[in-house]
């Protein structure tokens, strides 16, 4: 044994092993802050109250195509697991054939075999078990699981995403729907405002250039009416295709949706990430069980350098004479072991043993990457959330000024110390103040979403990945 083991093909060193990030020290800037802190709910858009968007998401995760791939995705790999768990077992095969052979007079076999046709009928039974001494097959069986557990990660992140496209499509959509009616009022006011121009210029008291610039105006209102009327159209087709829903039940959920009024998710940001956004974020999951893989891949390589053992097993019948073959004298056994020693491959074996390693090196590094990602995702969702918010309480001092002048140009019309023109003027201004709130207001949802997808959604998997692969 000691004259076999050191005969054996040698390991090359592993020389080049890139470090993995470690979560636990990544933190975001200090300038990167909500009023609030915590993690994202499971179901973090029942938050927002809304029995359409709950119901629109629930028929999604419950029959979308973008879903079924991912499913079907697990289902290989649960294969590919099932392949190798199957491979480390015992066979058994039963065999049988028939021939017949003339025998060449001039050869080993004198007569009267030579110069004869013969029948050779066999039937046996086969049993194979290799003992695995090296562990190669359990190393192949935690590689498969790790890209079983990988892929289910990939599913669940494709839940979240898929949760988060709907969630924003829907609030786009009612957006719209009540920016058209506010700018179906501005139009309105700026019909009058037009009217009013052609009745001064009527009555000598206004110029042709004030006309024609109040009919711009409403020339521009009704293009964005009809700019919104299509992106309200665009949000609801991508609706119908994250829904997969151009029949059935799903048709007629869209269909029935009602312009309502969102309520802002109360957002909140951890004050500390490290390990817990890990286990939160499925796609550093599905990296990280693919980093582990590779170590199990790199395990099952170097065990090939090692002897394998086999335990081999034949119990069967052979008889030249088919009229013989049951006979007791047609017995066949054969019990033995077989050591397979790789001496000398012109470097197959280290060939394999260095692309093991080169995978594990380029997946560290997509993990390390990921990370980086991640981490950049988070600060950027939250510090647009802070941004939104910043320009939500300025415009909201902005439209409580318009309305101070709205209030003050409808008294002194009252008292006839203004003209209409002067109130149209400025409940319009009212009016774009509302309109840019609503844009605002969408942003912040969309930053919100952003930053609940960041953080994972209600994603909680484990970040120990030893007592994961136990499971």
């Amino acid at each position: 044994m000691s004259l076999a083991l050191a005969g054996c093909a040698s390991i090359p060193p592993d020389t080049h092993v890139l470090p993995q990030q470690d979560l636990a020290t990544v933190q975001l800037a200090a300038d990167i802050h909500l009023a609030s802190e915590g993690w994202p709910a499971a179901r973090w858009w029942h938050q927002f109250h809304d029995d359409q968007l709950d119901r629109l998401i629930d028929n999604a995760l419950s029959s979308s195509p973008s879903l079924a791939v991912a499913n079907a995705r697990i289902g290989a790999a649960l294969s590919a697991f099932d392949l190798q768990h199957a491979q480390r077992g015992p066979t058994l095969e039963l065999g049988a054939d028939a021939s017949r052979q003339r025998y060449s007079a001039n050869g080993l076999m004198p007569a009267p075999i030579g110069g004869s046709y013969y029948n050779e009928v066999t039937v046996g039974v086969q049993a194979h078990y290799d003992l695995d001494w090296w562990g190669k097959h359990k190393a192949q069986i935690a590689a498969s699981l790790g890209e079983v557990n990988a892929r289910r990660a990939e599913y669940a992140m494709a839940e979240q995403m898929l949760a988060a496209e709907i969630a924003r499509h829907y609030f786009s959509m009612q957006s719209g729907w009540a920016r058209m009616d506010n700018l179906q009022a501005l139009v309105g006011l700026q019909r009058q405002l037009v009217a009013d121009k052609e009745k001064r210029i009527a009555y000598g008291l206004g110029i042709s250039d004030d006309h024609l610039s109040a009919q711009t105006r409403l020339s521009l209102l009704q293009q964005q009416i009809t700019l919104l009327a299509t992106q309200i159209v665009t949000e609801r087709e991508a609706l119908r295709a994250l829904l997969g829903a151009s029949l059935g039940a799903d048709a007629s959920a869209l269909a029935t949706l009602q312009p309502k009024q969102a309520q802002p998710l109360p957002h909140a940001l951890p004050g500390k990430l490290g390990m817990e956004l890990l286990a939160r974020r499925p796609d550093l999951q599905a990296a990280r069980w693919r980093v582990q893989a590779s170590l199990s891949n790199i395990e099952a390589a170097q065990a090939s350098f090692y002897p394998d053992i086999d335990l081999g097993a034949s119990f069967g019948l052979d008889a030249i004479k088919l009229g013989k073959l049951l006979q007791s004298g047609s017995r066949t056994l054969f019990i033995g072991p077989a050591l397979s020693l790789p001496l000398f491959d012109s470097g197959r074996l280290q060939a394999q043993l260095g692309g093991a390693r080169s995978e594990r090196n380029a997946l560290i590094a997509d993990y390390n990457q990921n990370v980086f990602n991640v981490v950049r995702d988070v600060a950027q969702a939250g510090a647009k959330v802070q941004g939104v918010e910043n320009q939500l309480r300025l415009q909201e001092e902005n439209l409580r000024a318009a309305e101070a002048q709205l209030r003050n140009a409808n008294a002194r019309m009252q008292q006839g110390l203004a003209d209409r023109a002067s109130q149209l003027n400025a409940e319009m201004t009212v009016r774009g103040q509302v309109d840019l709130g609503m844009q605002l207001q969408n942003q912040r949802q969309n930053a919100e979403i952003s930053l609940t997808v960041a953080l994972g959604g209600g994603y909680r998997g484990s970040s120990d990945f030893a007592a994961s692969a136990q499971q």
